[in-house]
């Protein structure tokens, strides 16, 4: 985010489903989830700093979809719209304007990436930024093997700049090298990344 005179304008952070569900004890579990959450609330307090938007995407799933695996998916039963599980990491500290954006609430598809979330409002992630000028995404947050590179491909794919805070992600690595894949394939896609102390 660093240019030589000030911080580009134009950019975001954008926080991916930092939920109760992914991290320890959660119902699909992120190996060491919790670990983002000291660096992505770093990154905040610099976004915020700088008067930047702070966006942070969530699975909001309907009791019944085919997302899990009770009825024909992949996942077992995971972040529920209001229940515990579904809520943001308790340490999470997302600034009072945060832009949350629902996603896998539509019970016939996945959803994994944050372009699929909509906030509260209705209005979808590609247009909330196209509104506010943001050509620019720093994205962090869980799990690199699915949400986050579903969100960072999809980013980079409508034409956004998207720069992967490399110390404030984690993978579920069902396969082992899922999240190493994930991220060769952003870098071969144009994706950059950095460390959050880099910013």
């Amino acid at each position: 985010m660093k240019q030589e005179d000030d911080v580009e304008r134009n950019a975001a952070l954008l926080i991916v489903d930092v939920q109760n569900d992914f991290c320890p004890n959660g119902a699909l579990h992120v190996p060491d989830g919790d670990r983002v959450v000291a660096p992505i609330n770093r990154a905040i307090d610099r976004f915020r700093a700088e008067g930047l938007p702070v966006l942070a995407s969530r699975d909001w799933h309907p009791p019944v979809t085919r997302h899990f695996q009770e009825y024909g998916g992949t996942w077992p039963v995971h972040c529920v719209r209001e229940t515990t599980g579904a809520a943001f990491h308790p340490d999470l500290r997302l600034p009072p304007d945060v832009v949350i954006l629902s996603k896998g609430t539509d019970p016939d598809r996945d959803s994994y990436s944050a372009f699929d979330g909509a906030s509260v409002d209705g209005i979808l992630l590609e247009e909330l930024l196209e509104t506010r000028g943001i050509d620019h995404l720093y994205i962090g947050g869980l799990a690199t093997d699915y949400c986050v590179k579903a969100t960072a491909l999809e980013g980079i794919l409508i034409g956004k700049k998207v720069t992967i805070l490399i110390d404030a992600i984690a993978g579920v690595d069902l396969a082992t090298g899922d999240s190493d894949r994930a991220l060769a394939a952003i870098r071969q896609a144009g994706g950059e990344f950095l460390r959050v102390e880099e910013l």
